[in-house]
């Protein structure tokens, strides 16, 4: 089939070649009427090539107009042709084992699970709006996992309202497909995960230095707002402010460019009660608590938050090659008081946590804090096995002594309760390709205090699993 274009080229010539018998027939006497067809053939010609220059002009507008559809090992994807318009569709779907060697945790928790459901609708409206929608339908539920849209103004500000993670914790902020370990490590425990709220942020120095300031209902440590119904319920909400340095992302030093260093923390005056402690609980490796503050009962009332709580972390991620490393220090001190017969009691709890964290990808790919690509992809058809990776940490939470003060008036039970967790996990990492990997992890949490007599609570061995789903 012909193209517009080829057709008015075609009416262009036809109009050429009628142009000298029209000369020719003004020349001759007696051929009027010969005269009048040419003129009408002439009308017709300039209406069909008029009728074709608005075909020729209304098929480049149907290709201009045409969305493009993606599809990659990132998601899927609509496009408008000038690129401002994008709907993404991703997707996380973590399939999860927990099997313990120990004597002490309860044959029932040794389950498989699905840790993480997660559909997600993303994209960017007229160039420099972008959205998330993501829910969560894991452990028998469904919540709102984010919600927010950004405006980003310019490279150096942008502007966040909604529900989103807070912007505190390093490993935090790495993606739930990204982190090397079934479960992240202890010190963020103590910092805050998803909560609403607006933030501005930006880059400065050409991406040399990343920051973000922001106002948020508040959390609980480690806690997320869906915890509390997405509202505000301690009557004042989280300050809470980040710097991150990468001085060296575009230096021509290889060995430097990996380097990442930070710092970050939160503010609040939080205003609970005995029937709304507000007070946060901790978790070993294994998802099993080893530190939660006294609950209320029938004739004493409960230790409650009280005052300011205050959280500070150091961060810091090395990559170079095949080999990564990722470091934090964390620290909450937490206005706690109760109500005992002796009067109010009140004091600052504070608690530490940190962890080192170390990758090497035994298939020399090469290291980095967020994504990364496989060297090949499992295959037996073509003999290639993918790509696997060590990682080994140590980690630990340290609750102040703070809580465990005063007998039986103590904010916590040294009984039940342990002062302090000590964890060592290792574990390989087998990505299969892009989109899918295996995990496995063996985590050792030794403890101090939390049995009966002021014992030490025995130690827990777990091994943790994961088939994990992401695109």
């Amino acid at each position: 089939m012909s193209s517009p274009r080829m057709n008015r080229w075609a009416a262009a010539a036809v109009a050429a070649a009628l142009g000298p018998a029209t000369v020719a027939a003004q020349a001759t006497p007696g051929n009027e009427e010969l005269l009048l067809r040419i003129d009408e053939l002439n009308q017709k010609l300039l209406v069909l090539e008029r009728k074709l220059e608005l075909q020729d002009e209304a098929s480049q507008t149907a290709v201009k107009s045409t969305t493009v559809v993606k599809a990659s090992p990132k998601g899927f994807s609509l496009e408008s042709p000038d690129k401002n318009n994008v709907v993404k569709l991703r997707g996380t779907l973590h399939f999860d084992g927990r099997h313990y060697q120990d004597d002490v945790t309860p044959e029932t928790a040794d389950t498989w699970l699905l840790r993480r459901v997660r559909p997600t609708v993303e994209g960017t409206l007229g160039g420099i709006y972008d959205f998330r929608f993501t829910p969560d339908f894991a452990g028998g539920r469904t919540i709102i996992l984010d919600a927010f849209a950004t405006a980003r103004v310019q490279p150096w500000l942008a502007v966040t309202a909604g529900k989103f993670k807070v912007p505190v914790g390093l490993e935090r902020l790495q993606s739930a497909n990204d982190i090397r370990f079934v479960e992240r490590a202890l010190p963020t425990s103590l910092l805050p995960n998803r909560d609403l709220g607006v933030a501005v942020g930006g880059d400065l120095l050409d991406g040399a230095i990343n920051y973000s300031v922001g106002y948020y209902n508040g959390v609980t440590d480690g806690g997320s707002s869906d915890a509390i119904g997405d509202v505000d319920t301690d009557t004042a909400g989280d300050y809470a402010a980040r710097l991150f340095f990468t001085p060296f992302a575009s230096s021509e030093n290889f060995a430097l460019r990996g380097l990442g260093i930070g710092i970050a923390g939160t503010v609040n005056s939080v205003s609970g009660d005995a029937a709304n402690p507000l007070l946060a609980s901790y978790r070993t490796p294994g998802q099993q608590t080893f530190f939660r503050y006294r609950s209320s009962s029938d004739t004493s009332p409960g230790p409650y938050a009280d005052g300011e709580r205050l959280r500070w972390t150091p961060q810091a991620y090395y990559s170079m090659g095949r080999f990564g490393v990722l470091g934090e220090y964390a620290v909450v001190e937490q206005d706690v008081s109760r109500a005992t017969t002796a009067g109010l009691r009140s004091d600052t709890v504070e608690s530490t946590a940190w962890q080192v964290a170390a990758h090497w990808f035994l298939t020399g790919e090469e290291q980095s804090f967020k994504g990364f690509k496989p060297g090949n992809v499992f295959s037996l058809e073509n003999g290639t096995w993918g790509a696997w990776e060590l990682v080994a940490r140590y980690h630990e939470l340290d609750v102040g002594d703070e809580a465990f003060a005063g007998g039986a008036d103590s904010f916590a039970d040294p009984e039940a309760s342990a002062r302090k967790a000590s964890a060592f996990g290792v574990g390989i990492n087998w990505y299969l390709n892009e989109n899918l990997k295996w995990v496995l992890n063996y985590e050792k949490t030794s403890f101090e205090g939390g049995a009966a007599g002021g014992a030490d609570r025995p130690d827990e061995e777990a091994i943790l699993t994961r088939v994990a789903v992401g695109f």
